[in-house]
């Protein structure tokens, strides 16, 4: 008996009791005519009930043990409130760590933000046009890879700009700026010059927060360069050779009052390799010494005829471009040291700048005529007297600063002899942007320098004022 009961009811498990289901959609047919959708409030609200938290498969029994992290190690002491703080769980490391780089951003940046505040932030701002430009500047900062945005080409003619808020207005120099360079990889620009300092600065565009200031004492900056990898900066001075190497990681400045094999009574200009391997530093009566970053030591040393005005590394870091006051041009190869070609200026009577794009086509060399040749890389390494692609003359005094964009479309040439003397220069049809600078208003003063942003995105130029002035070119979408 017993037997058929669990036989049944095992029947009834696997089959369905077809007759009990059966009977019981007939009562909910006959029960439901007649009656109304609010009847079923309750079954309504049984729906809208958020389901329950599902629990964990596994739990480790050591993520509820606190771990104490080590502060007395060196990458750590600087996070320490007091010497009581030996030892700090992760969380509380975690936070301290955010927060000091909340405090050296300025507060939290745009890319940390939620989406739910972005898209907030959007939609307030959908019926002013002027925020509606600051939105796409955002776009463009979310980001930094190594191509250009944009597909087309640059036009010639009219080149599309904006003048924004100086790099460096949270802290602009006290005396004339001699540096002005965006960060290799990060959103950061650098300014430096005569008041013995080098700040930092973040890339926004709107209030460009400044990140961090060194103070050099007795050390008025000629001239400052990051590394290749973005993790130092070199600076040189105005009357010796003593230089400084900043290391931001570590956050050391590092003194280097004497190079091994260099004898020079003061080193003011160099370049860094593209590959982060040598420093080029120009000495007098026409040396050039190659310096290893490594070892802080000459290894090669090259003579030219006159004294060195320009210096530049190709894009490879393979060979080296030095332009004389009297108006030769050497190129060298950086393993042998050997000269492969030299060749004279056309019409340069004395040379003061030169400048070599970074994908090999192009070079670039000033006078102190003001007119500026742009020759093609190939033709200077195989003639003897190649002839220039082009010469640009619409400067009227020394053409003093030169700079190639990334992607080598633009030009830039400027002149620190004179007000507003600076010029962009479209290429390949060498011809020079109309609309810039702005048109009967100073806006940018002596050019001492000039660089742009690793995809073209801003271009700055650092004045006599103190001031890193800064345009959005709005062709290029990528920072």
């Amino acid at each position: 008996m017993m037997e058929d009961e669990e036989e049944r009811r095992l029947q009834e498990l696997v089959f369905g009791a077809e007759e009990q289901l059966l009977q019981k959609l007939e009562e909910s047919d006959e029960g439901s005519v007649g009656e109304e959708s609010s009847d079923s409030e309750e079954e309504n609200q049984s729906r809208l009930q958020v389901p329950t938290k599902r629990k964990a498969a596994w739990e480790d029994e050591d993520d509820d043990e606190e771990e104490e992290v080590d502060m007395t190690h060196r990458f750590r002491k600087d996070f320490k409130k007091s010497d009581v703080e030996s030892k700090m769980s992760k969380q509380k490391l975690q936070q301290r760590l955010k927060d000091q780089f909340q405090k050296s951003m300025g507060g939290a940046p745009s890319w940390a933000e939620k989406s739910s505040k972005k898209s907030k932030k959007k939609g307030d701002d959908d019926s002013d046009d002027e925020k509606d430009e600051d939105e796409e500047d955002d776009e463009l900062l979310k980001k930094t890879g190594n191509y250009v945005g944009s597909s087309e080409s640059l036009p010639k003619g009219i080149i599309k700009l904006k003048m924004c808020l100086n790099a460096n207005n949270e802290n602009p120099g006290e005396d004339r700026l001699t540096t002005v360079q965006f960060h290799p990889s990060a959103q950061v620009v650098m300014t430096a010059g005569l008041d013995h300092t080098i700040s930092l600065f973040q890339v926004d565009g709107k209030t460009n927060p400044k990140i961090q200031s060194i103070h050099l004492e007795k050390f008025p900056v000629n001239k400052a360069c990051f590394s290749a990898n973005g993790e130092q900066v070199v600076a040189t001075g105005m009357k010796n050779k003593l230089f400084y190497i900043y290391d931001m990681m570590e956050g050391k400045v590092i003194p280097v009052p004497r190079v091994r094999g260099l004898n020079e009574q003061r080193v003011k200009e160099f370049e860094v390799s593209p590959d982060g391997e040598f420093l080029l530093l120009t000495g007098s009566s026409g040396y050039l010494h190659l310096m290893t970053m490594k070892t802080r030591e000459v290894v090669r040393s090259m003579k030219m005829n006159g004294n060195v005005c320009g210096t530049a590394f190709t894009g490879d870091g393979s060979k080296i471009f030095a332009n004389s006051d009297e108006g030769e041009v050497f190129i060298w190869d950086v393993r042998s040291s050997k000269c492969l070609n030299k060749f004279v200026d056309e019409g340069c009577v004395r040379g003061t700048s030169l400048a070599v794009s970074r994908d090999g086509l192009y070079v670039a060399c000033g006078s102190q005529s003001g007119v500026v040749n742009i020759y093609s890389q190939n033709t200077c390494l195989q003639d003897s007297s190649p002839k220039p692609l082009k010469a640009v003359m619409n400067l009227l005094t020394a053409a003093t600063s030169l700079r190639f964009n990334p992607n080598s479309e633009i030009l830039a040439i400027a002149s620190r002899a004179e007000d507003e003397a600076n010029r962009l220069v479209h290429i390949p049809s060498f011809t020079v942007f109309s609309n810039f600078p702005l048109f009967r208003k100073k806006t940018i003063y002596r050019s001492h320098c000039l660089d742009f942003s690793p995809n073209s995105g801003f271009y700055s130029v650092a004045n006599d004022k103190g001031r890193a002035v800064l345009f959005r070119l709005l062709h290029y979408k990528d920072f």
